[in-house]
């Protein structure tokens, strides 16, 4: 009876959208020939998962290295957008005169594009791969600046006016008070940042080459392999997904 109920409220609702857009992609593919459809792709993914770690060329080489790659300028990116834009983030939010300052700039940075970013990062570092991981550390900074200093921002003054009463030092203020309280939205800031670097990272690779899941995309295009561009569209969404969920589960050994 927990089962069928835990069915009927968890597992069903997902099941039925999945089947219902496999279903309208099907029929979308009977009425469109340049469009292959699930049961096509599926075995296309069969075949290339089979054997996603073979080398040939330096840029022909499988999906699973492809993906490597790309998590990897993800994983040097964002960590250092977390190493600078967390602690800056602190300060943003503990100084009010530094909360003035930097206003204006993150206000006006921060909508840019962040393929906009790209051939700045071409010109400064002569190389397609500190390219993209510059734009991956330009795109990930600023949810972790914003939702970390909004955070310290949120904290009852009473917190800070009882530190003061104890004449504690700024590293106790840090590590008793704003890192507790500020945690859950500097987490929230975390996961905003890795959903924005593997979204930007796809796009950065198509415009640099290399190997990475976003070039492998654009030579699959080139080759008019349309099941390979579907499979990736997938590939890159579980990615994603399960980057976010690792954060959530994360987040939640946490006692704020």
């Amino acid at each position: 009876m927990k089962f069928r109920k835990y069915f009927a409220d968890n597992l069903l609702p997902p099941l039925l959208g999945l089947g219902l857009f496999i279903l309208l992609w099907a029929m979308l593919s009977q009425g469109n020939e340049t469009l292959p459809g699930p049961i096509k792709t599926w075995h296309s993914a069969v075949a290339l998962f089979s054997d996603p770690f073979y080398q040939k060329t330096p840029n022909d080489q499988g999906i699973g290295w492809n993906i490597l790659n790309s998590l990897g300028r993800v994983g040097i990116g964002f960590g250092l957008a977390a190493l600078i834009g967390i602690p800056l983030g602190f300060m943003i939010g503990r100084f009010d005169f530094l909360n003035k300052m930097t206003a204006p700039i993150v206000s006006m940075l921060r909508p840019v594009s962040p393929l906009a970013w790209l051939p700045i990062g071409l010109l400064v570092f002569k190389a397609a791969n500190p390219a993209a991981i510059w734009v991956i550390f330009i795109s990930s900074i600023w949810p972790m600046i914003i939702n970390t200093a909004m955070g310290v921002r949120q904290l009852p003054q009473d917190y800070l006016n009882v530190a003061r009463v104890l004449n504690l030092s700024e590293w106790k203020v840090f590590t008793k008070i704003l890192f507790p309280a500020t945690l859950p939205y500097m987490l929230t800031g975390i996961r905003l940042a890795i959903g924005t670097a593997w979204l930007v990272i796809v796009a950065a690779e198509m415009l640099t080459g290399g190997v990475g899941i976003g070039f492998w995309v654009w030579d699959e295009w080139n080759n008019l392999n349309v099941e390979h561009i579907i499979i990736a569209i997938f590939t890159v969404g579980i990615i994603g997904l399960l980057l976010e969920t690792m954060l959530i589960q994360l987040a939640k050994r946490f006692k704020y």
